[in-house]
């Protein structure tokens, strides 16, 4: 039943050599990945309002011009320096990976931990402001609010799982409407402007404050949200057909430039209209007063409902990819590394869903609460992109590598001020959080990786092993397998133990790529081992099928009556948080093997110590065992 619905739901599994056909090229690399940042033009700028408006009233008009140019300037900044990022890095991770080869291990963690934070409160932000715009239009939905967003993170999550190429022509067409609307919009609003049309006065409530650097600052933390997603397309530089430098660059110049017209655009025409976002979605209100109740006007309402929406979509390309890096690093569970039947990572979407769905809840959809928390992350992950890329041109040099390295110097400065302007104007806001939750993340990702060296130490096999697979034994009608995912010391106890049971024992591996299996077959001829070695390929990834399918094979030549042994080697942590990391694919093998008359299924476990005994015997500090791994 549930094979049957994840097959109407995502379809039918890819094989790997499908791959390249899922990469998406500079049209719908454009739209996928930029629609985080230029959904930001929604609520960016009424954020800004919401801070001026309250203190200096009309006074807020004239400068939000000031804050939305700062906001501009950084813009480029951020361009510039992300640029040289993915001309360096094309293999993604973005600031995970830069700030973990220049500046060391433990601000790799930091920053890997901030951007996580900021994607899953780019899902969350986007899909509550998306729903904000279209209650504002149909009020008789507002009842109903919580029960859309939840709805539409699942929407997005199924769409993800698609598969690359689906999720892009899914997504990326809303993202071009959303563009054309908001073009039209500007347009439209300074040729009324021009034939003569004078804005009606609204009313502000305000109390009276001076225009001070503070406040200033305060709008400026608020209108920075516009900038969250300018990093994705660096994260996501291997999802992009070759040249995928040269293609994620492009991507990046056509984002900024799209960002500096509909976000300048939208925030000056709301100068001349005044735009009280107090009443309703800033964008959804200033199509009223432009277009009336005409056509346009729910054209308006309903790309950027659809945009803010799908800029959740930047989240769910970045945020398994990024985590995937980590998890192939392992300061995450491994299985955030897999890729899915459609071969996307699919363990990443559906934790970045659920968390994300779990914030909504939480915060009952509030916009403006969540904002608070939004900025934060995704600005520490910058400074540290930056100043890891600062250090690299000054460790390596190269060509023009003064002119790169101010970029990226006065990049991380720059966005190193942001993120002390924004954690201290926006920490009563809900800052605190994200101030508190990126250091735990931190602990439990140190944690995860300290774990899974101190796991690798009592599992790796030497030469002097092979020793282990010496043994005597009686002929028995038994025939054994041992399916191996990989060489260490609990596949050399289940050979050993099989050994001991039949003298017709092979040991089997199931590679999802060629790599894997030949790294396999090196290290196993180094124990010069006595027991075949049988490697299958699986291009759509299984395991149990192609096991099924060599004991039915001529090959492998099973004859009636004879009982066939699995040996399954596993290992057993000692802590209940460990067995998280791990994957337990032994289980589903075992039921699944018992439905056979014919097959006897052993499972054979190996007893791990705890991490601190094994880390202890090292005798080194913690943060040099990290560096040395």
């Amino acid at each position: 039943m549930f094979e049957k619905l994840k097959r109407i739901l995502i379809g039918k599994p890819l094989p790997n050599e499908a791959e390249k056909t899922e990469k998406y090229g500079v049209l719908w690399g454009l739209p996928i990945l930029s629609s985080d940042a230029i959904s930001s033009v929604a609520y960016a700028g009424q954020e800004i309002l919401y801070v001026l408006l309250p203190a200096i009233g009309f006074l807020a008009f004239k400068e939000i011009s000031v804050v939305t140019s700062a906001i501009i300037i950084l813009l480029f900044i951020l361009m510039l320096s992300y640029r040289q990022t993915i001309e360096n890095y094309p293999n993604g991770g973005g600031a995970f990976i830069v700030a973990k080869d220049n500046l060391g291990v433990l601000a790799g963690i930091v920053a890997g931990a901030s951007l996580s934070v900021d994607y899953i409160l780019t899902v969350a932000v986007s899909i509550s402001s998306g729903v904000d715009q279209i209650v504002t239009a149909l009020e008789f939905l507002k009842p109903y609010k919580i029960a859309l967003c939840l709805f539409l993170v699942l929407f997005l999550m199924i769409g993800n799982l698609r598969g690359i190429r689906e999720s892009s022509r899914i997504f990326g067409i809303p993202a071009y409407a959303f563009m054309f609307s908001i073009l039209v919009l500007i347009i439209a609003g300074y040729i009324k402007l021009r034939v003569g049309y004078v804005p009606p006065e609204p009313k502000v409530n305000y109390s009276p404050h001076p225009v001070t650097l503070v406040l200033l600052l305060k709008a400026f933390a608020s209108g920075c949200t516009a900038l969250t997603g300018i990093e994705a397309v660096s994260n996501a530089v291997p999802n992009f057909k070759d040249p995928a430098t040269k293609h994620a660059k492009t991507v990046l110049l056509l984002l900024s430039l799209v960002i500096l017209v509909l976000f300048g655009g939208t925030t000056l025409l709301a100068t001349h209209y005044h735009i009280v976002p107090t009443e309703g979605a800033m964008l959804v209100l200033m199509a009223q007063e432009i277009f009336g109740k005409s056509f346009m006007y729910y054209v308006v309402a309903a790309t950027t409902f659809i945009i803010l929406v799908f800029a959740a979509n930047t989240a769910f390309s970045g945020f398994p990819m990024l985590v995937a890096v980590m998890a192939k690093e392992e300061f995450v569970p491994r299985q955030l590394s897999l890729k899915g039947d459609k071969l996307s990572y699919s363990n990443g979407i559906i934790i970045l869903a659920l968390v994300s769905a779990l914030l909504i809840v939480a915060f009952n959809g509030n916009v403006t609460a969540l904002i608070g928390l939004y900025a934060v992350g995704v600005f520490i992950s910058f400074t540290l992109s930056q100043s890891g890329m600062f250090v690299r041109w000054l460790k390596n040099k190269g060509s023009h590598w003064h002119i790169k390295a101010f970029i990226n110097g006065f990049g991380a400065l720059t966005t190193f001020v942001v993120v002390i302007i924004i954690a201290i104007t926006k920490f009563k806001e809900g800052a605190w959080i994200v101030v508190l939750l990126i250091p735990l993340l931190v602990f439990a990702m140190i944690k995860v990786k300290l774990h899974y060296i101190a796991v690798a130490d009592q599992l790796r096999v030497t030469p002097a092993d092979k020793e282990l697979l010496d043994v005597d034994h009686n002929i028995y009608r038994n025939r054994v397998i041992v399916p191996i995912e990989s060489l260490n010391k609990a596949s050399i106890r289940a050979l050993r133990f099989a050994k001991t049971i039949s003298d017709n024992v092979i040991a089997f591996n199931v590679s999802i790529n060629e790599e894997q299996a030949k790294k396999l077959q090196e290290r196993y001829k180094m124990l010069n081992c006595s027991i075949p070695l049988v490697i299958r390929y699986s291009p759509y990834r299984k395991i149990l099928e192609p096991l099924l399918e060599y004991i039915k094979s001529e090959e492998y030549n099973y004859q009636k009556g004879d009982m066939i042994t699995v040996i399954i080697p596993k290992f057993t942590v000692q802590r209940w948080w460990q067995k998280i990391l791990h994957n337990h694919t032994w289980l589903f093998i075992e039921k699944e093997l018992l439905k056979h008359k014919h097959i006897v299924v052993s499972v054979m476990p190996l007893q791990l110590k705890d991490d601190d005994v094994v880390l202890k015997k090292k005798n080194k500090p913690l943060w040099k065992i990290l560096e040395e791994d």
